[in-house]
């Protein structure tokens, strides 16, 4: 049982900030060198996928919605 809407932006964007947040992690533990820019490209350009992840979540599921006589009331 579902309890809310899955939301494929939202998912993307989470993945992406964990992504920028594990590279840190990682260079603050000594595994590896990041460089102090890695993160910008990778938050702006997730936040970027997210949004247009979800501008395509949108549509197909507006498209999906039953149009009839109830629907048109607000």
């Amino acid at each position: 049982m579902l309890l809310h809407e899955f939301q494929p932006g939202k998912l993307v964007a989470g993945v992406c900030l964990i992504g920028a947040a594990v590279a840190y992690a990682g260079d603050a533990g000594g595994f590896w060198k990041t460089p102090w820019f890695v993160a910008v490209p990778v938050v702006v350009g997730g936040l970027c996928l997210a949004g247009a992840v979800a501008l395509v979540n949108r549509s197909v599921r507006r498209r999906r919605t039953p149009r009839g006589p109830d629907f048109d009331r607000a």
